[in-house]
C-alpha cells in the first residue's frame, strides 16, 4: 500500500449532546470516541495524522499530547465538512499519496474495512473512493448517485435531494480515500450554494466526476460500522454495539458469559478459558483473569491480575490488585490498590484491604480492615480485626508472621510486628511487638456485679 495520511474531522461542538464537553471526547465504553478513529487510521499505516479541531480544541489536544504522530489543524469557524478538511491543508502541505478522511464521531468503523477500502482504491486507480452502505431507512443521510458502470457522479444531501433521489438507499458514510494531489485543489474550488450554506466535502465527488476522474463506492455490509454519534441516545447505541463486539471476542476465545448484554468489559481485558462471568460484572483497564475463574454478579475489577480458579463473589471490588490461584474473595469484599494475595487466600464478606501482602492459605473471613500490612502464610485473621495504620500524620506498617491466629475484635496499632506461631487473644489491642510462639492478651479482667441490674430496677 502506498503512502497514506489521514485527516480526522473533530471540530464540531455536538449541540445535540447537550453537554459541556465537546462531542468527540464523550466515551464509548472506555475511550473518547475520537480515539477509535485515530486507532483505525494508524492500523492501516497512516504515518501522518491531522486532527481538525474547533470547539474545545485544547481538550482534544491535551488528550493526545503524548502522541507525536498527530498534528492539529484549527477550524475557527465551522463552515462545513469541506471547510474542515481544507483546514488540514497546511498540516499535509508536502504530502503526496492517499489521504484517508475519517470522522471523529464514527467510532465503530473497523480497521479491516478501512484497509480493504484503501486497497481497492489504489488497485482501481480511483481519485476518490467513498465508504457507503445500504439502509432500509436512509432518512437524514446523503444519497450516493451513480451513473452507468457504477461510478459515483455525485452525493446529494437529504435537504438538497429530489424526491427520486431520496428513494436511493445507498448512503454516504462521510469516510473517504482521496488522492492528495486532487483533494486540496478540489477543496479550494468548493461552493456553498446549498440549503445549509456550507462547504460540503461531498462536492469533491462532483468535481472529480466533471473532470471524468474515477470515483468509486466501497460498500460495507455492516451499517453499524458507519453509525455516527449525534446525541446521547446514539452514544448509548454505539457503546452497546462496541461492548457486544468485545464480549463476542471473549466468548469465542473460551469465556462463558451468563448474560452478555448485562456484562461490561473494556477492550484490552484478558480472560482465560472456562472462566464464567455472571451478569452486571464490570471488568476494566489492564485486567488479566486466568482460567477456570468464577466472577459473580455485581463484581467490579479494575487493573488487576487474577490467577487461575479464583472465585470473586457477588458485589466485590478489586482495584490494582493481584490475586493468587484458587483464592476466594467476598462477597462484598473491597481490595484496594496495592493488595497482593497468595494462593488459596480467603478474603470474606465486608473485608477491606489496602497495600497489603498475604501469604498462601491465609484468611480474613469477616468484617475486617487490613491496610499497610505484611501477613504471612496460614494466618487466621478474626472478625472485626483492624490494622491501625494511620496516626493522623503518617502511615505505619503491621507485620504478621506465618501460622499466627488473630482472634476477633483485635486492633493492631502500627508499627507493630507479630512473630510466627503466635496467638492474639480476642479483644486485644496490640501496641508492642509480639515474640514468636507467644500469646498476647491485653484486656482488663472481667468483673461480674451480682444482682446489679435487679437492684438498679428496684431503686428506680
Amino acid at each position: 500500500m502506498s503512502n497514506v495520511a489521514a485527516i480526522i474531522l473533530a471540530a464540531g461542538k455536538g449541540t445535540r449532546m447537550k453537554s459541556g464537553l465537546v462531542k468527540v471526547m464523550h466515551r464509548v465504553v472506555d475511550k473518547p470516541m475520537i480515539s477509535y478513529s485515530v486507532r483505525a487510521a494508524k492500523a492501516v499505516g497512516a504515518g501522518r495524522l491531522a486532527v481538525v479541531v474547533g470547539h474545545q480544541a485544547q481538550t482534544v489536544r491535551d488528550f493526545f499530547s503524548s502522541d507525536e504522530t498527530i498534528v492539529f489543524a484549527l477550524q475557527e469557524e465551522q463552515l462545513g465538512t469541506g471547510h474542515a478538511a481544507a483546514c488540514a491543508r497546511t498540516a499535509l502541505e508536502d504530502f503526496s499519496g492517499t489521504v484517508l478522511i475519517l470522522c471523529g464521531d464514527v467510532p465503530l468503523l473497523k480497521s479491516e474495512t478501512v484497509g480493504a477500502m484503501l486497497e481497492n482504491h489504489e488497485k482501481r486507480g480511483a481519485v476518490v473512493t467513498v465508504l457507503t452502505t445500504h439502509l432500509e431507512n436512509p432518512f437524514g443521510y446523503g444519497r450516493v448517485v451513480k451513473r452507468e458502470g457504477g461510478r459515483i457522479s455525485r452525493i446529494v444531501e437529504e435537504k438538497d435531494a429530489t424526491p427520486e433521489e431520496r428513494e436511493i438507499d445507498e448512503i454516504n458514510s462521510g469516510i473517504y480515500c482521496v488522492s492528495a494531489e486532487f483533494l486540496f485543489k478540489a477543496l479550494a474550488g468548493l461552493k456553498c450554494d446549498n440549503a445549509q450554506g456550507e462547504y460540503y466535502l461531498t462536492d469533491i465527488v462532483k468535481i472529480a466526476a466533471q473532470e471524468s476522474r474515477l470515483c468509486l463506492a466501497f460498500p460495507t455490509d455492516d451499517p453499524t460500522e458507519v453509525m455516527g454519534v449525534n446525541d446521547r441516545v446514539q452514544l448509548a447505541e454505539v457503546s452497546t454495539i462496541m461492548r457486544s463486539r468485545i464480549n463476542r471476542g471473549l466468548m469465542l476465545s473460551g469465556t462463558t458469559m451468563i448474560d452478555p448484554a448485562a456484562t461490561y468489559i473494556e477492550e484490552g481485558v484478558s480472560i482465560g478459558a472456562d472462566t464464567i462471568i455472571h451478569p452486571n460484572v464490570h471488568i476494566t483497564g489492564s485486567t488479566v483473569i486466568g482460567t477456570g475463574c468464577i466472577i459473580e454478579q455485581g463484581a467490579s475489577i479494575r487493573d488487576s491480575v487474577i490467577g487461575d480458579r479464583v472465585t470473586i463473589k457477588a458485589g466485590s471490588v478489586a482495584e490494582e490488585s493481584r490475586i493468587g490461584d484458587e483464592a476466594s474473595i467476598g462477597p462484598m469484599a473491597h481490595l484496594r490498590p496495592g493488595t497482593r494475595l497468595g494462593e488459596h487466600v480467603k478474603i470474606g464478606n465486608f473485608v477491606e484491604t489496602k497495600k497489603i501482602t498475604m501469604g498462601r492459605g491465609s484468611k480474613a473471613s469477616h468484617l475486617t480492615y487490613l491496610g499497610d500490612a505484611e501477613i504471612g502464610a496460614d494466618v487466621n485473621i478474626g472478625c472485626g480485626t483492624i490494622t491501625c495504620n494511620y496516626d493522623g500524620v503518617n502511615k505505619h506498617k503491621t507485620v504478621i508472621g506465618d501460622n499466627v491466629f488473630v482472634g476477633s475484635d483485635v486492633q493492631l496499632v502500627a508499627p507493630v510486628t507479630v512473630g510466627s506461631n503466635s496467638l492474639i487473644a480476642a479483644g486485644t489491642t496490640v501496641t508492642i511487638d509480639v515474640p514468636p510462639d507467644s500469646l498476647a492478651i491485653a484486656r482488663t479482667a472481667q468483673v461480674n456485679k451480682v444482682d446489679w441490674v435487679k437492684n438498679r430496677l428496684v431503686k428506680g
